[in-house]
């Protein structure tokens, strides 16, 4: 069919229109959002790097799973700022740590509302990292039990989900084998399966307090520069196990969730990471962009190229444009 007889402008002439034809939707029930939990009573401190994400205190959890539960957002991931650190990242895995209680609050008071925990021990480790050191190295090997530790620890306290975000090689299969020993057979696994050593995370280390003290993390999140290895870490993760495939940064990397979404079946993730979310607000502060025009497209953009779940800081404002 060529012009004339073809006009694709016929079906964009109105919003009717737009709407019957339209290929990809966005829905609230499809997002978790992002809760950063700190010791203290009566907290409610703001992120500076990230305009209208909080820190906040156990006590306040239940009023924000509710009001997330009143705009149709049925899914958070919890992070945490322990009392103390230590070399070994224990606070990741003791039964009265902060995100073991973050987790009962919830569950107890909120019980509806889907808790997905994330798995890593960077917010734990008075030196940043994401595993325990030998010699100034992050030792894979020695990590995995704790790591699983603390996925164990998150679904007897209640978690509906573990997240393990660490990239450390083989910890799917450690959780899952710990998970299913301990008659948790039915608690998912949604692996950051392909996480880049991105320049994106900068504002989200410091709301978790998690900065390596020293070096960097790119002996274990991937190569920015690197595709292909993305398949064959997704690949890894799921022989080993995992439910729901991740990848990490979202919009920088939307080809890696395209490919993904054609290689394999399972559920994918994205997360649209700290930084992504940091430019988006700080440019509409300026009054350079529309805020909440470029916050729809963005989202829109990470579904159409195959995410099924979005795990945005943007969660709650778009689920409040989505009623409109």
């Amino acid at each position: 069919m060529v012009f004339p007889d073809y006009r694709p402008r016929r079906l964009r002439q109105n919003s009717t229109f737009r709407g019957l034809i339209r290929e990809t939707h966005l829905s609230a029930d499809q997002f978790i959002y992002p809760l950063f939990v700190q010791p203290g009573k009566n907290v409610r401190e703001e992120i500076p790097s990230m305009p209208g994400v909080f820190r906040i205190s156990i006590d306040q959890l239940a009023a924000e799973a509710k009001e997330c539960l009143g705009l149709g957002i049925r899914s958070v991931i919890l992070f945490g700022l322990p009392d103390k650190k230590d070399a070994m990242g224990t606070g990741a895995h003791i039964k009265d740590g902060i995100i073991q209680r973050a987790i009962r609050e919830i569950k107890n008071k909120v019980p509806e509302m889907m808790v997905v925990t994330d798995v890593c021990l960077c917010e734990y480790t008075d030196h940043g990292h994401c595993g325990c050191l030998i010699n100034q190295e992050v030792d894979n090997d020695a990590t995995l039990e704790i790591l699983a530790k603390t996925a164990l620890s998150h679904a007897q306290a209640g978690a509906d989900m573990v997240a393990p975000s660490d990239m450390m090689d083989g910890r799917v299969a450690e959780i899952r084998a710990a998970l299913d020993e301990n008659n948790f057979e039915m608690i998912p696994i949604m692996s950051y399966a392909v996480k880049y050593a991105s320049s994106f995370y900068g504002p989200f280390r410091d709301a978790a307090d998690c900065a390596p003290q020293f070096g960097d993390r790119r002996s274990y999140q991937m190569d920015p520069a690197n595709s292909r290895e993305a398949l064959r870490e997704a690949t890894l993760d799921v022989d080993e196990g995992a439910d729901i495939l991740m990848v990490k940064p979202a919009v920088a990397y939307l080809d890696i969730i395209s490919k993904l979404r054609d290689e394999f079946d399972l559920p994918v993730a994205a997360y649209h990471v700290s930084g992504e979310y940091a430019m988006i607000k700080a440019a509409a502060e300026k009054g350079w962009i529309d805020g909440e025009k470029v916050m729809a497209e963005t989202l829109l953009s990470i579904k159409r190229a195959g995410a099924d779940i979005i795990i945005t800081y943007f969660a709650k404002e778009m689920a409040k444009l989505l009623r409109k």
